[in-house]
This record gives C-alpha cells, structure tokens and sequence, in this order.
C-alpha cells in the first residue's frame, strides 16, 4: 500500500473507471484521443475540449460533456475546432493541448493551446462562449513555446500568461510568465518555475500543466517535469505555489512528484509513461478536485484529489524555488 501520510501521500486517487474517454468512444475514426481541457458550464456540465489525433499524425479539438465528469459523455459528432492553416500558418500540422479559463472580466472562456507550425510549436489564443463558435486571436507567443495558460484575472492591469519557451541557447526548458495590457502585445518575460539540473525527476524540462487554481494562499499550479532515462522520457507531476499579486513569486515548490505513470494505460501507448493533465474541475464543495489527464497520448484518464490538501503538502514539505536547486 502507498503511504497515506508524510513526504509521500497518496495525493491524487484513479478513478475505477479510468480510462474514461479513448478512440474507441469517438463517433468518428481517429487515432487516439488525449490531453482535454477542462472546464464547468453554467449548468454544471463537464465540457473536456479534447486533443484529437487523427490517422495522418495532426491533431484537433472536439468537445465531450457530461453531467457527472465521469461518464455518459455526449461527444460532438463532427471536430469542434480544426486547424486553420490557411488564415493561421502556425496551424500548419495542427492544434494541441487545450487549456481553459474561463475569465469573468471578458464573460468568455478563454482557450490557450499549441498551434504546430513548420517552424516548430508555438502558444495560440481563442476565445469562445459557447464552444461553437471560436474567435481566433492567433499566435501569441512565437516558437518553440507551449505549456500556456492564461490566469483568470488580471494583475495589476495586465493579464498574465505561463508558458514554456525554450530556445536553442538554452537546453533547459523553464516554466515562464508574461504581461499584456491587451491580450496580444506581451513583456515583463520573467522565469516562474526552474528546470532543476541533475538527476532530478524534473531536470532540464518542465512544463505548466492545468491552468493555475486561484485559492486564499495563492495560485497552485500542478506541473510537469520529464525525465530522461534510457528507456525514454518519464512525465510525472509535481506542486508549486505562487504569489497571489506578484505571481512571478514562487512561495512553495514541492521536491518529490506527487502522480507519475503507475497504471498499463499509463505505461503503454502511443507514448509510453505519461500522465499528462491539460485541465481540472473544481467540485460543489470548493474543494474537490478533478484531474483529467492525458495517458500514454492514448486515453483519458481521471483522478481526484483534495485543494486543500495539496496545499497542507506544500506548507508541509515545499520550498522556494531557485535556478541553483
């Protein structure tokens, strides 16, 4: 049995029924079906904005809702968001992985996801009310950049983007954050998370993972980090807490992972070992955590977890974060 307490608690719980989207429930053919954003409509609805891949490699969008986020999903028949590569070049090999905010201020969602140029991966912005009818603003952060989600609110008077550029000076890939008074003009470039070095679970690359949940103690933010083995890259998670005001300020950051790839449909697949989460819910009681999650870039898979907890385990066993850790 995991230990239930300590530097190592069981954090996040598999559901029993995972895992509960794949190819295998999609109206129509495709390859596999993976890393979903995740979002709760007015009337409760789950909505994943699921990553489609389809037979030629190229990935779009389609959306699933359901009234309990586990299970009688009602997917849309046809893709709900194709690439446009004709009006935006960057969508040249396709679209992938959704992240979701809804943002009072704009009474949209706002959808933050990779756009798969010839030049490399790069962060694109649509904004949507319905999930029917997107208006597309395009890239926002040029290549190689992805990992992007946008916070809910404003800082300041600015909005704020994280994100994961790397660039062919650096072999590090840190988790960054950006400013924009209008959602198109971005500055203030300033590294948030660290990439550690080393024989760290998450050296040399990291990555946002869900979009950053606001709470009283600060923006917790579940990320990525990849290790390489010589059996292949290892994608695990790991928490951190930033400043509410200035969330350029890591507070807490935790050492050890908390969710790694345990399960056959984590371990085998399109791309083995990864779990990989693009989006969460949060329950009726403000506490309840939904992870859904990406496995093996095969299936959907979802777990849940407490807020409150996870912020007990960063008081408990987190530390600021830093470049020489």
């Amino acid at each position: 049995m995991p230990p239930t307490n300590g530097l190592n608690p069981t954090l996040f719980h598999r559901h029993p029924s995972n895992p509960i989207l794949s190819s295998a429930d999609w109206p129509y053919r495709c390859n596999t079906v993976f890393n979903a954003g995740a979002t709760l409509l007015a009337d409760g609805t789950t909505l994943l904005l699921c990553r489609v891949e389809d037979r030629r490699g190229h990935s779009h969008f389609c959306v699933a809702r359901s009234t309990n986020g586990i299970d009688d999903w009602n997917i849309d028949t046809e893709p709900t968001l194709l690439p446009d590569p004709e009006n935006y070049n960057e969508e040249y090999w396709g679209i992938e992985d959704p992240r979701i905010t809804w943002v009072p201020e704009l009474r949209k969602f706002a959808i933050v996801y990779t756009s798969y140029s010839q030049a490399g991966p790069s962060v694109a912005l649509a904004l949507t009310e319905d999930f029917k009818t997107f208006e597309r603003r395009g890239e926002i952060m040029p290549p190689e950049n992805k990992d992007a989600a946008l916070l809910p609110r404003r800082i300041g008077e600015n909005w704020a983007l994280m994100h994961r550029p790397v660039s062919s000076a650096d072999f590090d890939a840190h988790v960054w954050i950006s400013y924009s008074p209008d959602l198109r003009h971005w500055g203030s470039h300033k590294i948030v998370l660290h990439a550690r070095k080393g024989p760290w679970w998450d050296a040399n690359k990291i990555g946002l993972s869900p979009p950053p949940i606001e709470t009283e103690r600060g923006w917790l933010v579940i990320y990525h980090g990849v290790r390489q083995s010589g059996a292949g890259c290892l994608y695990r998670l790991g928490l951190a807490l930033l400043d509410l005001q200035t969330p350029e300020k890591c507070l807490l950051r935790g050492e050890t992972w908390v969710f790694g790839p345990e399960e056959d449909y984590e371990r085998e697949g399109d791309v083995g070992n990864v779990v990989f989460p693009c989006g969460t819910t949060i329950g009726t009681d403000g506490d309840t955590i939904h992870l859904y999650y990406g496995a093996a870039d095969t299936c959907i898979a979802l777990a849940t977890g407490s807020v409150q907890e996870l912020l007990d385990w960063l008081e408990r066993n987190g530390v600021p974060d830093g470049d020489d850790s």
